[in-house]
């Protein structure tokens, strides 16, 4: 979410910005049969000023979308007016779990880090604190408390654990 906001604010100001998740860039790139095809695709996310590739380290992925990535980050690292902002569920050690085999990686997170303002965020996951508040309000509800003031339960809400 912060990632997503500062591309918002980027664009505010008048910059240009594309937010992707790192599996539906590197899904797009490998598409292309021909190299003019690659080129354009590449174009897409190296033109923009800031550029958010969410979730790398969520899956792994083969030599190809490494080198992929890592051809994402080298044309952008050798343009000094382009931003990538790049969020990761993993340390930067554990990328050759995220890339096995991957012979670039160690290059990649090196373009990566070198001009790079790095912010660790430690904590809990605010989807796991809202899924604890839920919980404890259907607990209310069944004990048959009323709601919160100014909290509304919908039928997801009441739904069980389980799904509808």
């Amino acid at each position: 979410m912060i990632a997503k906001n500062l591309a918002h604010q980027a664009l505010l100001r008048g910059h240009t910005a594309l937010f992707t998740t790192a599996s539906a860039m590197l899904n797009d790139l490998a598409v292309p049969e021909t190299a003019s095809g690659l080129t354009r695709r590449l174009r897409r996310y190296c033109q923009p000023q800031i550029l958010v590739v969410d979730e790398v380290g969520y899956l792994a992925y083969d030599t190809r979308f490494a080198d992929l990535l890592f051809e994402v980050v080298t044309r952008r690292y050798q343009s000094p007016a382009r931003s990538t902002i790049v969020t990761t569920n993993r340390v930067f050690t554990e990328w050759s779990q995220v890339f096995p085999n991957a012979a670039c990686v160690v290059a990649l997170v090196d373009r990566l880090v070198h001009r790079a303002e790095i912010a660790s965020i430690a904590g809990q996951s605010y989807r796991f604190k809202e899924a604890k508040e839920r919980a404890a309000e259907r607990a209310r509800v069944r004990n048959g408390k009323k709601p919160k003031a100014g909290r509304q339960l919908s039928a997801a809400t009441m739904a069980p654990e389980g799904g509808a």
